[in-house]
């Protein structure tokens, strides 16, 4: 089974949309959401692409109030699932396509590009450098690209540690010396660190302005999150959204958001 099939077959299976509908997949989609709209506000935006866009989680939401979205996803079972959401009333155009290749996209046709989920499933630096260089060029200039990933830290502390895996992941040589998750296509989720994303950002021609912290804390506390009160929850994202931007927590966040202006020139 190839690279494309491992990732087919996952989210035949999973259920991405329910995750973001959890209350602690909510503090996720409420922060993301958040720099959507500042973003968009700031460029005056009107032109979206979604590259990956799952079952339209994002794009639906923001054709309905209306922006002009073209999303392109890989896998037709989110598609379908994404186009049955569709009232007839939204601009919205869902085709079908790969993160690596926007050829039929020309040089800057988008206001504002959200790359929310290739990045998860790309192994190589060459693969992610081409997908976001890809993004980039399809982006207006002055225009805004935002770029999620699953950060390294997390996986470690909770999955290796806490889930009881560590002899496991020693004995399959999945860690490097300095305690950087090695990922395969099997595992489907690539796992990176800040400075593997500052590397990315500097071979393309756009500049960070944020990198936030999409969940923060939140996912060592689903439990006690997705059962918490109004009121609590409330506070919980209250808190979050005080302190997601703080660089001294970035790495710990299981989700992070870079968001990256293109240059002018």
């Amino acid at each position: 089974m190839n690279e494309t099939d491992i990732l087919i077959r996952h989210y035949e299976t999973h259920d991405e949309e329910g995750r973001l509908l959890s209350r602690h997949g909510q503090v996720e989609y409420i922060t993301t959401q958040k720099y959507i709209h500042a973003c968009a506000q700031t460029v005056g935006a009107k032109l979206v692409l979604e590259i990956g866009a799952g079952t339209g989680r994002y794009s639906v939401p923001l054709a309905r109030e209306g922006f002009d979205v073209t999303a392109l996803e890989l896998v037709e079972h989110n598609l379908d699932v994404l186009r049955g959401k569709l009232t007839g009333g939204e601009k919205l155009t869902a085709l079908q396509g790969n993160a690596l290749d926007l050829s039929r996209f020309a040089d800057g046709s988008f206001d504002l590009v959200l790359l929310l989920g290739p990045m998860y499933h790309l192994f190589t630096f060459e693969d992610k450098q081409k997908a976001l260089a890809e993004a980039v060029r399809v982006t207006k200039k002055g225009g805004y690209l935002l770029v999620s990933y699953c950060m390294n830290e997390p996986t470690v502390v909770q999955y290796v540690f806490q889930r009881g895996n560590l002899r496991e992941v020693l004995e399959n040589h999945m860690l490097t010396a300095d305690w950087h998750c090695v990922s395969e296509p099997k595992e489907i989720f690539e796992l990176v660190r800040t400075e593997d994303i500052a590397a990315l950002d500097a071979t393309v021609n756009a500049a960070r302005e944020k990198l936030v912290a999409t969940d923060g804390a939140t996912r060592y506390l689903c439990d006690f999150i997705d059962e918490a009160d109004d009121f609590t929850f409330e506070k919980w994202v209250e808190y979050h959204l005080a302190v997601c931007e703080r660089q001294d927590l970035i790495g710990a966040s299981h989700h992070v958001l870079d968001i990256l202006r293109k240059n002018e020139l």
